[in-house]
């Protein structure tokens, strides 16, 4: 029993216990560690570093590495990046417990207090190191007159200080402390490379964990080695006696659903199979499998399966033959079209049931998405049905209230107006030819008459209209100075003479704003009545049609019309 309890208090954690020693221990990073082994080797060693990446990536213990390596007394004379054997200063530095080697959290001590105390060690010789080495952890979380009273110190420190800032926020670090820091992004590790590294702790350990295991401990930690060797840690322990981990119980240990069953799951949702889909889901929630990771396990599901549309068989996967047999089955049933609205869909759901007080219903939500998705056609099919629709035979007349033409100086009374029709035809460019010039005179008129222009579009419906004659009937609500405006600004702005009349008793062609707005509403009738909007009314139920202006020369809807006849 003793011994049991002295087990237990004695036991370190993998992560703490299988941490690098040396640069060539660190997985993933071989960029970083390149570009410092050139560095030492050829004297050109910066004297402030940026470490920057994810959680569990390998930041502090860089910082350490680096504080060894400038540090490093031992077979080889000077600085330099092969730590082994370790050297002098080495274990006192992996401690934490050297003189010359100052670590300091600055999530706990943001202050400019803080910082002074660096300060005004710094110009301090080391006392037994070769350089005084300050390492600062979340280096974010400083304050801005932290940094501020850093800056002059780190742009120019004393031969004998170095320093090494590491962060999961870069974004919030000031560019003037950037700009003095030579800095290293640590990349995230991937799953299979992550996964071979799990394989050989295993086996230092004398652990059985399948490699199905390891690969989805690898996929859960995001490319996190700490994270990793924390779930192998949890996934160790689940073996009962000497048998081996195998990937069912590492699933239900991270709260994931059986990647064939995801298959299952997104398969009925996307082909519109909800009953099923829901029946699924729930069966996945009873066993253990969290809402949110399901909707995440469908996004992974659909991003592979964009891939083998794109790129077929040839492309590497990270999944047994049989899922990419699945993987390839599944992305000829769907066009990319269809894919990629799904992506949306789970993208949006994701955070939906991250964010939703029952994460379940949010994600059977989701699943009713997908599926109202899947019974529709794909949007491929739906341009293509469109675009066929290019020439469109006449049809019935549609029910729309027809308006009155404009008519004549002496016309008894006007012509009875023609029903607007399904045929589709353009809306006109503007009004009639007589009120072409009309348009014109009023878009021409100058900034200091935005009054005047606005009653001459608003009020004036033109009777007869040539260049020095204007005879029109007032629309309701005209000023009664607009003939004494008309006849002092004309003659002035066209340096000519003009005869402008108001009639009582005869009905003037619309004003400009009254044909305007008929023409407005003569597309929209049109718009409306189209049989190509009509068709995608009846392919899509509910859904809301927004029109655009297009060129004259397209030929997505094209027709025949009389230039000469009027909106009716």
């Amino acid at each position: 029993m003793t011994d049991s309890g002295d087990s237990t208090k004695n036991y370190q954690v993998l992560a703490r216990k299988y941490r690098p020693m040396t640069f060539e221990d660190m997985i993933g990073q071989e960029a970083m560690v390149k570009t410092l082994t050139n560095a030492f080797a050829t004297g050109r060693v910066a004297h402030a570093f940026m470490l920057t990446g994810v959680r569990g990536i390998g930041k502090t213990t860089t910082a350490r590495l680096l504080a060894r390596a400038l540090n490093y007394e031992g077979p080889h004379e000077g600085p330099s990046v092969k730590l082994d054997p370790p050297g002098t200063h080495c274990e006192a530095i992996n401690k934490s417990s050297h003189m010359d080697v100052m670590e300091m959290d600055a999530a706990s001590r943001t202050g400019v207090g803080d910082i002074r105390e660096i300060l005004d060690s710094v110009r301090y010789a080391p006392v037994s190191a070769r350089y005084k080495v300050y390492i600062i952890d979340e280096v974010h979380m400083l304050s801005s007159a932290a940094f501020n009273a850093l800056l002059k110190t780190l742009e120019e420190p004393p031969d004998h200080a170095k320093f090494i800032f590491a962060t999961t926020e870069i974004r919030k670090i000031p560019i003037t402390v950037l700009s003095r820091c030579q800095r290293f992004d640590l990349r995230r590790v991937e799953a299979a490379e992550l996964s071979a590294h799990l394989k050989g702790i295993c086996d230092k350990e004398g652990a059985k964990v399948s490699d199905e295991g390891l690969a989805l401990i690898s996929r859960a930690a995001e490319g996190s080695v700490r994270d990793g060797l924390s779930l192998l840690d949890q996934a160790i322990v689940q073996a009962e006696g000497s048998a081996e981990v195998d990937a069912e119980q590492i699933r239900s240990m991270l709260g994931l659903a059986d990647r064939v069953r995801v298959f299952d799951l997104f398969s009925h949702a996307a082909q519109g199979d909800a009953k099923v889909a829901l029946t699924e889901l729930r069966a996945q929630y009873n066993e253990g499998a969290a809402p949110d990771i399901i909707i995440r396990d469908l996004l992974d599901c659909c991003h592979e399966i964009s891939r083998a549309k794109v790129l077929g068989a040839d492309a590497e996967y990270d999944a047994a033959p049989d899922q990419v047999k699945r993987l390839l089955a599944l992305s000829e049933q769907l066009t990319m079209g269809q894919i990629t609205r799904l992506w949306q869909l789970l993208l949006k759901s994701h955070d939906d049931v991250r964010r939703a007080p029952d994460p379940l219903a949010a994600a059977e939500m989701a699943l009713l998405r997908m599926a109202v998705a899947g019974d529709l056609p794909a949007p491929e099919l739906a341009a293509q049905l469109l675009e066929g629709l290019q020439h469109v035979p006449d049809g019935p007349p549609a029910a729309v209230t027809p308006t009155a033409a404009p008519v004549s100086r002496g016309s008894a009374q006007a012509q009875p107006a023609e029903p607007v029709v399904q045929t589709p035809r353009p809306a006109p460019e503007g009004p009639l030819l007589k009120l072409a010039t009309l348009e014109e005179l009023v878009a021409s008129m100058p900034k200091t008459e935005t009054e005047l222009r606005y009653d001459m579009r608003r009020y004036i419906r033109p009777i007869e209209y040539e260049a020095g004659k204007l005879i029109f009937e007032a629309a309701p609500g005209a000023p009664a100075t607009l003939e004494r405006r008309l006849l002092r600004y004309l003659p002035e702005a066209t340096n000519r003479p003009w005869q402008v009349e108001i009639v009582e008793g005869e009905e003037g062609a619309p004003s400009l704003m009254e044909a305007q707005k008929q023409a407005a509403q003569y597309r929209d009738a049109m718009e409306q009545n189209h049989a190509a909007v009509l068709k995608a009314r009846e392919l899509f139920p509910g859904v809301e049609i927004e029109f655009r202006e297009i060129e004259p020369t397209s030929n997505v809807i094209k027709a025949d019309f009389n230039k000469n006849e009027e909106p009716s």
